[in-house]
């Protein structure tokens, strides 16, 4: 996995995986993922991608909502920049 890309949909792959244990606990809030890990749940998207950046200078990190829709915002982490 050297693309960007990569890294992302890993990270959404495993999202989805736990996605039943996430809403049961954090609904609405937003969850930064690195290797396929959860790292932190957030309260905002702006929250998540500002830790992502202060800890992941190489960018390798991804932002998912816990919503009862699955839906990728894996790119969202190279808009903030």
């Amino acid at each position: 996995m050297n693309h960007p890309v990569d890294h992302v949909r890993a990270n959404y792959e495993a999202f989805k995986k736990k996605l039943p244990e996430l809403l049961a606990k954090y609904p609405g809030k937003f969850a930064l993922m690195r290797d396929e890990n959860i790292v932190e749940i957030f309260d905002t998207a702006a929250d998540a991608a500002k830790a992502g950046k202060a800890l992941y200078a190489d960018g390798r990190y991804s932002i998912q909502e816990i919503t009862g829709t699955p839906v990728n915002l894996g790119f969202f982490s190279y808009a903030v920049h």
